[in-house]
């Protein structure tokens, strides 16, 4: 039986955590499945993924900001992370890998940027196989008490309160 990791907070780290699992089970011959919601652009971590093996769903483009969105965007992207979703649901119930990680699910899901009621039916209707690893900033309090791991990453300070933007191969 598979548990349910969360890592969540306004802390730099949540992604990086999550793919560092990825790392150590498929060095461990584990099966990785990997998940990006809310991210299309190109980010390290997929280089390395890819070298890896280990397949990454995500969508198709960047789509931005969901605050920025058009209602037409917000559907598209809406339509994409909820079909993510169902293929994550699937090879969970069919085992198909040992590790699935829903990368910034939790913001997706507070968002309402994919079907809210699928991922709440998914976690709470487990236990599956694989470990199943959440991030995203807000977890709501039903899925910390539905997970086995809850990690809070909490900011104390980070070169983006001085101005500093997001570095390549460092926040992305």
């Amino acid at each position: 039986m598979g548990c349910i990791h969360i890592y969540t907070g306004d802390g730099k780290g949540k992604t990086t955590a999550a793919m560092g699992l990825a790392l150590r089970s498929a060095g461990c011959g584990k099966r990785v499945l990997v998940t990006q919601f809310l991210k299309g652009g190109d980010t390290g971590e997929l280089h390395a993924l890819e070298r890896l093996g280990i397949p990454v769903l995500r969508n198709s483009r960047q789509y931005g900001f969901f605050h920025t969105l058009s209602p037409a965007d917000r559907e598209a992207l809406y339509r994409e992370q909820t079909e993510q979703l169902e293929q994550i649901c699937r090879a969970a119930l069919h085992s198909s890998y040992d590790l699935i990680v829903l990368d910034e699910s939790i913001g997706a899901y507070q968002l309402g940027a994919l079907d809210r009621s699928r991922l709440e039916a998914f976690l709470q209707s487990g236990p599956y196989g694989p470990e199943l690893v959440l991030t995203g900033r807000n977890a709501p309090d039903w899925m910390i008490e539905r997970a086995d791991y809850v990690t809070q990453m909490k900011k104390q300070k980070h070169p983006f309160d001085r101005g500093v933007q997001a570095r390549r191969g460092i926040e992305y």
